[in-house]
């Protein structure tokens, strides 16, 4: 495998991958399920896809919080995960609902959320993807981090059903009326599909640039800066010869710079705590500028991700330690 061919949308067992067609059958052959799993969940769990997903879950967003849980036959977290969010939404009754979506089945759909890896969920209000992590979190944190979903949906005007949307003398709000759907139903921003189209050519420069032309006039956008650092990885793995670099940090634990680009390889493969640790551990046994070295790299890494990632908190714990 060349480095050129790595993703960032996580590893997944390529006979999974040569079965998707048959999961968009089995999918559409479960609709006629529908009705039991509606009788359980008030209607509040639902499977979305490439085709559905603007109509499941943007437009159904402007009226009603909607979590979407990205998953996985193959993933085994993804099984612990998913009952939870069920769980929850049933009880939940009509504040929000839950979209799930088979990554393996809707191939396009996890390309235009920027898949990392799975279980991924995000949350959609008013058009907005406005939060999300990443993982297998226990109930009480995704019951938090819940809360904090139906907070922002307050800001943006999207009350759970039955509760008014009232703005100023009485009038609905108008939940999410400037963004308007760009690829894979998703909001389009300033840049973003310019920068999409320059990563679908492999132009990674001309992604960059147009991120960077992002964060220009919204330095804070955490779109634009997760895709910067996703592109920069992308530009760095692509010039590395793989072989090369397992052996020179193999040979020269000592060097910090063939441990940050082996830290990059393993993250570009999904190898996500294994990359953390190599990092981790040299910032261990180093000191002076090259442990600062170690640490800018572990900490660009961590931009990657969405800031609530278990294992970049777990990992941004382990570096605290380390440092005080």
């Amino acid at each position: 495998m060349q480095p050129q061919q790595f993703s960032l949308y996580g590893a997944a067992d390529l006979g999974a991958r040569q079965t998707a067609a048959q999961r968009r059958q089995q999918q559409a052959a479960r609709s006629g399920d529908d009705s039991a799993t509606d009788a359980g969940t008030g209607g509040a769990v639902f499977d979305s896809s490439d085709e559905t997903f603007t109509s499941d879950v943007v437009e159904r967003s402007r009226s009603v919080p909607v979590i979407v849980d990205l998953w996985a036959e193959w993933c085994g977290p993804c099984k612990q995960l998913s009952p939870v969010l069920e769980k929850l939404a049933a009880e939940a009754a009509g504040q929000w609902v839950l979209a799930k979506v088979d990554v393996d089945a809707n191939p396009q759909l996890s390309a235009a959320l920027r898949v990392q890896s799975i279980p991924m969920v995000v949350a959609v209000v008013g058009g907005q993807m406005v939060d999300g992590f990443l993982g297998a979190l226990p109930e009480a944190q995704v019951r938090e981090w819940l809360s904090q979903v139906l907070a922002a949906a307050e800001q943006l005007g999207v009350r759970p059903a039955g509760e008014p949307a009232d703005g100023p003398e009485g009038e609905t709000a108008a939940p999410g009326e400037a963004a308007q759907p760009g690829p894979g139903g998703m909001p389009a921003q300033p840049g973003l599909e310019a920068a999409q189209r320059a990563m679908d050519k492999g132009d990674f420069d001309g992604a960059a640039d147009a991120f960077k032309e992002m964060l220009a006039s919204a330095p804070d956008d955490p779109v634009a800066k997760l895709g910067l650092a996703q592109v920069e990885l992308l530009r760095r793995v692509g010039s590395y010869d793989q072989a090369q670099a397992r052996k020179e940090a193999a040979e020269h634990p000592e060097d910090v710079a063939a441990q940050c680009r082996v830290a990059d390889l393993d993250l570009a493969m999904g190898q996500v705590d294994q990359a953390f640790d190599r990092l981790l551990g040299t910032i261990k046994r180093t000191t002076g500028a090259e442990r600062d070295q170690a640490r800018v790299h572990l900490i660009s890494l961590f931009d990657i991700f969405p800031p609530r990632d278990s294992r970049v908190t777990k990992a941004r714990a382990q570096l605290s330690s380390l440092l005080f």
